[in-house]
């Protein structure tokens, strides 16, 4: 009779266990930052489609006004323009995907356009890549598309030519794009 002994074991090593575990590891860091890159493009998109519907619905509300004087944020959320994702929970105030207030108000005078013929949408809260990005965005290629102004951290540019004139270059974003973390502002004034 043979006599076995019980060297043989089964089941995985110390090492093998470490292996793994390194492996998932590294895969979990790349799928944390692919996930933020992804939620952070998501929210500047969110952003571009909020900011561009609040204007389209606010110009069709006043169309047949005769200026916008009355085109406050509270009216604005009274008169049901602003889409459920942009109102706080509140109902009383509107904010933007990075929980930055939206703002509207009536526009002051600029490139030939009286103060009550125009209107601002402000988006507060942005942190520097969104405010580039949003600043960067296509939002018409001459007055006659009714963007007037943006206004980005308090340096406006316009139509026309001389200094600080639109459409915005990476230069003009990433120079006036630079208040702190959550600090930046944009504001569009349109006609």
């Amino acid at each position: 009779m043979k006599r076995y002994c019980g060297s043989e074991q089964s089941g995985r090593s110390m090492v093998e266990m470490l292996g793994v575990l390194a492996i998932i590891g590294v895969l979990s860091v790349g799928g944390i930052a692919g996930y933020s890159k992804a939620m952070a493009k998501y929210k500047v998109n969110q952003a571009l489609e909020q900011a561009s519907t609040l204007m389209v619905n606010i110009r069709s509300v006043f169309a047949n006004q005769t200026s916008f004087t009355d085109a406050t944020t509270a009216n604005v959320i009274a008169l049901g323009i602003p889409t459920g994702d942009m109102l706080n929970a509140a109902g009383n105030g509107m904010i933007n995907p990075f929980n930055g207030a939206i703002t509207v108000n009536p526009g002051g005078a600029v490139n030939g356009y009286a103060a009550n013929e125009t209107f601002t949408i402000t988006y507060g809260g942005l942190d520097t890549n969104a405010c580039q990005t949003i600043a960067l965005a296509d939002w018409g290629s001459a007055a006659s598309s009714g963007l007037i102004a943006i206004t980005i951290n308090g340096t406006a540019f316009t139509w026309g030519a001389g200094a600080n004139t639109l459409p915005l270059t990476v230069g003009d974003a990433a120079t006036n794009c630079n208040a702190a973390a959550n600090g930046n502002s944009i504001t569009w004034q349109y006609r």
